[in-house]
């Protein structure tokens, strides 16, 4: 991240100011602005100072980094600077962590809620006398633009099966994700 190293060229005095609107931007309000850092850094130099910077902080408090991390990432900039960063960060990771989860959680319109379930076991039907068969009803609550919508679904043992290694396969995925 090379765009780190440039803040070092911000005076010490403008650096929490643009850190607080970085993160402003990152929790939906407006980034800083060009015209307020242009003495600071040419247009180039200024996109990476705001893309790196947004990319640390987000990498920072999305993965809960050690301060040992942190110090490592920083150890080019000026003790005054990283300072004015881990206070930044510190001061205001519960509003970056209620930022990212909300872009997450953005990311679908529809979300599941709540689920409940049944076991039945169907003993015959109108084509066998002795039928002895599992089933499972799976009640689903789900969420899609603020309106609930209850969909059941009545499982087999083999649909069951596959529907746990779907969710499995895609709780691995969201491990690797992390």
């Amino acid at each position: 991240m090379e765009g780190l190293g440039l803040l070092s060229r911000l005076p010490i005095e403008q650096c929490p100011e643009f850190l607080h609107k970085v993160v402003d931007g990152i929790c939906g309000r407006s980034y800083p602005r060009f015209q307020d850092y242009g003495n600071v850094w040419n247009l180039r130099e200024w996109l990476q100072v705001l893309e790196d910077t947004k990319a640390f902080i987000k990498a920072v408090v999305g993965k809960d980094e050690p301060q040992e991390t942190l110090d490592n990432h920083l150890n080019g900039l000026t003790t005054e600077h990283q300072g004015v960063i881990i206070t930044c960060i510190k001061g205001r990771k519960p509003e970056i962590r209620d930022a990212l989860l909300q872009k997450v959680c953005g990311m679908s319109s529809a979300y599941l809620q709540d689920f409940d379930w049944q076991l039945k076991l169907v003993m015959s039907s109108d084509k066998l006398s002795t039928l002895q068969m599992p089933l499972v009803n799976l009640d689903l609550d789900i969420v899609k633009n603020r309106t609930m919508t209850p969909i059941s679904i009545e499982l087999n043992k083999e649909e069951l099966q596959n529907l746990i290694n779907s969710l499995e396969a895609a709780n691995k995925v969201v491990l690797q994700l992390k």
